[in-house]
């Protein structure tokens, strides 16, 4: 079977489960999407891999893992979703120590925090893509069967309200101002409140 590389559009609030997030995956050479539920936990682990700027002051669990496999030169070379079984996705992480290949079963949402700390591409197989591959509308006024389509909300980052409403409260602030915020909230471990402040300080310094 042929696989399929893909990377990360974003993460969205689920709306068909409530807690839950939605990890938005594109394949790389098309146009599908494919959708995965995920917890809070995951997808905060995942926004924070993302966000690059964004450094928790304690290690998340992923990030542990991280410092534990580079202690002793464990490297992870990819990730594959390779089983969708009752709506659920099965992962494998590609490692290898001294030249020695090993095959770990995972979570798909755990695979991809840790993929996202390796850099290591993720890969899903092409008759996976071909079941649980969907097309995102852009437009759904152009599709007659648009709110099935919507099941999903437009991919953001986590942290990000659904209607994308501006926070007054920080449009008050100077820059200075939400600098010190922006520390505080990671400090404090706020990411979701972090995001919010990053993404309004990189709309002023655009």
């Amino acid at each position: 079977m042929s696989l399929v590389k893909l990377t990360i559009k974003g993460i969205s609030y689920s709306q068909t489960q409530n807690g839950a997030y939605a990890l938005i995956l594109n394949e790389v050479d098309g146009e599908r999407k494919l959708p995965i539920v995920i917890g809070a936990f995951e997808a905060q682990s995942i926004a924070i891999a993302l966000e690059k700027e964004i450094k928790p002051p304690r290690p998340l669990t992923h990030d542990l893992f991280k410092s534990f496999a580079d202690r002793f030169d464990i490297v992870v070379k990819q990730v594959i979703i390779h089983k969708l079984v009752d709506g659920v996705f099965y992962s494998s992480i590609i490692c290898e120590r001294d030249k020695i290949e090993e095959i770990i079963d995972a979570r798909t949402s755990d695979a991809i925090a840790l993929a996202l700390r390796f850099s290591a591409p993720i890969f899903t197989y092409k008759n996976i893509l071909d079941k649980a591959g969907i097309y995102l509308n852009a437009n759904p006024s152009d599709n007659e069967n648009a709110e099935d389509d919507g099941a999903l909300s437009t991919p953001e980052t986590f942290g990000i309200e659904n209607d994308s409403k501006p926070d007054n409260s920080y449009a008050k602030l100077s820059l200075s101002e939400l600098h010190e915020l922006l520390e505080s909230a990671v400090q404090d471990e706020d990411y979701e409140k972090a995001a919010r402040i990053r993404d309004e300080i990189s709309k002023r310094e655009s």
